[in-house]
């Protein structure tokens, strides 16, 4: 795939995940909730989630305001750990920071990432990693038993 392929594709799943957002919202009967922040951009995200008996994420929901960026990584992160157990989403979160890093991942671990593959452009954008870290941060937060309410730095 040229590279001015990969470019338009990589807008286009950015443009739908922001303008339509799946799992967008709140969930009143949350197990567990957290909002973060970016102070670099004004970015702030509220994830909520369910674990079922196994352990798997059975509910997710965000919302909050943010860039496009932001806006789309929530939406794909919520579609690729939907199902997860704790362990599996917490992997696939680190794998994503890792991945936004520039750090070297394997074909395998950025198979996992699913959809949210594509994101692996926003190492063109070192100035956009933190947004489209913001809710895979937040989703470690929650599942790691971490502090609420925290600006990722």
């Amino acid at each position: 795939m040229s590279l001015d392929r990969l470019k338009s594709l990589y807008r286009e799943v950015i443009l739908e995940n922001a303008n339509n957002p799946q799992n967008h919202g709140s969930l009143a009967d949350a197990d567990y909730q957290t909002t973060v922040y970016n102070s670099s951009c004004g970015d702030k995200l509220n994830l909520f989630l369910n674990l079922n008996d196994q352990n798997e994420i059975s509910a997710i929901k965000f919302n909050g305001e943010g860039c496009t960026i932001s806006q789309a990584s929530a939406s794909l992160m919520t579609q690729v750990v939907k199902g997860k157990n704790k362990d599996e989403a917490i992997e696939i979160a680190k794998i994503f920071s890792k991945m936004a890093m520039g750090k070297d991942c394997s074909k395998d671990e950025i198979a996992k990432l699913g959809d949210a593959q594509i994101m692996t452009n926003i190492m063109m954008f070192p100035v956009r990693i933190k947004c489209a870290t913001l809710a895979w941060w937040a989703l470690e937060q929650i599942l790691l038993g971490k502090d609420e309410d925290e600006e990722n730095d």
